[in-house]
């Protein structure tokens, strides 16, 4: 009782006629009512309302003392109070609610009474808005972008800020990563280019042409050959690369089949940038399924907050973030987020599915699982997400994601994402040797995306002479791993396993191929969903017995050794296990 007429005297006092108080001597009179002066709050408590700009209460507003997590909420007059809260130097207390930028007043041992003014943000997008630079390192003022608080810009921040973590994240390439725009053009690395496909009119009797009155012919080997490419198939079209890999580009009016990789420039060159990331205000998945429509890749199934000419809007994972136009959004702390460019379907097939297979997993369970930010936005121990200059607050370590984001090119992230165990024994001439590969810390498919990455489970068995024994039973890795010499890669036919998710072009019946683009056949898919195992076994002449050295390695790779070697991508494996073992 005597809080809440703390709290209702402090509101008279702020805001007279807002707050109706009974007449002294009316039935709703009391004698517990005492003058707004001779109120005191408890030590370390700071009390007040929160408004809107129309100096209206606001319900059910988280209040927070800044970067801690102290927080209270206000009730239904807008009131509230925020205990142990140290006063010895100012406080900055933040206010948010859903619909409002989050702002921020400043409480003092002399005045712990405080008044949080909230502004309601538009909700309707701007489609005409432009984009924010993220990382003009060499501009001034305003022109540096997102760098302008969050680059390190001298020695005074031990650790890397977002903008330096996203200047080395592949998000930050997608727009000019050489993979994507020489499968994009048809070219190597070179600017060397494929011939343009050819096509003939379809044969009706064939069951693989479907409606078309054309089907392509497989490339003419007697013409130099660079690897495939989709505008070497679709030369009339930009496609839909461009909402995921420039959505910059492709979330203007009319741009979602329209924007081409090749013509853009500026802050649509960044890639996955800052300011598009922080304007994603939902996402749009199918009821049903949990996915994204298949109709609707990448930016076609954001929504989005972009603000009006004069105006900012930044939506991010606090709400405490002020003053500034920024709010907090749910969504960026969920997987959800990530489905819209990591889920994708051509000609009826899943070929983009990690968010699938994460919904399909334990890991989606919202009680026990993790989700896609735990893994590829894990806490580094930074504990600002701005210079502290500009005055971002100290946060706790925890509550700080890193904006690497490290993905298939990361050799930590792989060689922690499965686990390798091998047996082996030796008895009447021959090497026995199982092996399991467990998917125990992935929450999708390993490998995932891209139809052109695989395993590659190499198994060498040496006699006591260091020469390598002959395997006489059990897989061996097939021709598209590479004819040739296996020290430099080329591992057809040696022993052991390679798990893949393989397309056939329904076409030119040419696998494994990473022209998904064109209709296409699944012909297998062995990758190793989690909490899977995959085993495998091989045997070995040893006829002379004696001592072995069993070596078994676990590669990713890529893409297929042959379109590595037509486009001259110089992507090494990354080893991501190996076990080496002796036997008597």
């Amino acid at each position: 009782m005597m809080k809440r007429l703390l709290l209702l005297s402090f509101l008279l006092i702020l805001f007279p006629g807002l707050v109706h108080l009974p007449e002294m001597g009316s039935a709703e009179s009391t004698d517990k009512y005492t003058e707004p002066s001779q109120l005191l709050l408890p030590p370390d408590t700071v009390a007040g309302i929160v408004i809107n700009e129309e100096h209206q209460p606001v319900p059910e507003a988280v209040v927070r003392l800044q970067a801690t997590e102290n927080h209270t909420f206000t009730d239904e007059d807008g009131l509230f109070q925020l205990e142990n809260v140290p006063l010895d130097e100012p406080a900055s207390i933040t206010a948010w609610a859903e619909g409002f930028f989050i702002n921020n007043a400043i409480a003092t041992s002399e005045q712990p009474q405080i008044t949080i003014e909230i502004h309601r943000f538009a909700q309707e997008d701007n489609p005409n808005y432009e984009w924010l630079t993220s990382g003009n390192l060499m501009g001034e003022g305003e022109d540096q972008g997102c760098a302008e608080c969050h680059a390190v810009r001298d020695s005074d921040t031990p650790f890397p800020l977002p903008v330096d973590e996203w200047l080395q994240d592949a998000h930050s390439q997608s727009a000019i990563n050489p993979r994507f725009l020489t499968s994009y053009n048809g070219t190597d690395v070179h600017g060397n280019q494929s011939p343009l496909t050819m096509f003939i009119p379809a044969n009706p009797t064939r069951s693989n042409t479907g409606d078309y009155n054309y089907v392509a012919l497989a490339p003419d080997p007697g013409q130099p050959y660079f690897g495939p490419g989709y505008r070497l198939d679709f030369p009339g079209s930009a496609g839909n690369c461009g909402n995921c890999h420039i959505p910059g580009a492709a979330a203007k009016p009319n741009m979602n089949f329209s924007a081409d990789v090749n013509l853009v420039e500026g802050v649509e060159k960044e890639g996955i940038f800052c300011d598009f990331c922080h304007k994603v205000w939902d996402v749009q998945l199918d009821p049903q399924t949990g996915l994204p429509a298949p109709d609707k890749p990448g930016v076609m199934s954001y929504t989005f907050r972009r603000p009006p000419e004069g105006h900012q809007f930044f939506a991010g994972p606090y709400d405490d973030v002020a003053p500034g136009e920024d709010t907090y959004s749910a969504i960026q702390k969920e997987s959800a987020y990530c489905a819209p460019c990591h889920f994708g379907v051509f000609w009826d097939n899943p070929i983009y599915n990690s968010f699938g297979e994460w919904l399909d997993s334990p890991y989606s369970d919202p009680q026990s699982g993790q989700t896609c930010q735990d893994c590829h936005m894990p806490p580094t121990g930074a504990t600002l997400i701005a210079r502290a200059d500009v005055g971002a607050h100290q946060r706790a370590p925890e509550t700080i994601f890193s904006h690497r984001m490290p993905g298939a090119m990361d050799e930590t992230l792989l060689q922690n994402a499965v686990s390798l165990d091998i047996n082996a024994s030796q008895q009447d001439g021959q090497v026995q040797v199982q092996v399991q590969i467990m998917n125990d810390n992935t929450g999708h498919h390993v490998p995932t995306d891209y139809p052109g990455r695989h395993l590659i489970l190499l198994v060498q068995v040496y006699d006591q002479n260091d020469d390598l024994l002959q395997q006489v039973a059990g897989p061996v890795l097939p021709e598209w791993c590479g004819i040739g010499s296996p020290a430099e890669g080329y591992y057809a036919k040696q022993p052991g396993e390679a798990y893949a998710k393989l397309l056939q072009e329904d076409w030119t019946g040419y696998y494994p191929t990473v022209a998904y683009w064109n209709p296409n056949t699944v012909l297998q898919d062995n990758r190793i969903s989690a909490f899977e195992t995959a085993s495998s076994e091989y045997t070995f002449d040893n006829q002379a017995a004696g001592q072995v050295h069993i070596e078994v390695r676990l590669f990713l790779r890529r893409s297929f050794i042959n379109l590595m070697d037509w486009k001259d991508w110089n992507v090494p494996d990354i080893l991501m296990e190996e076990a080496i073992i002796n036997l008597e």
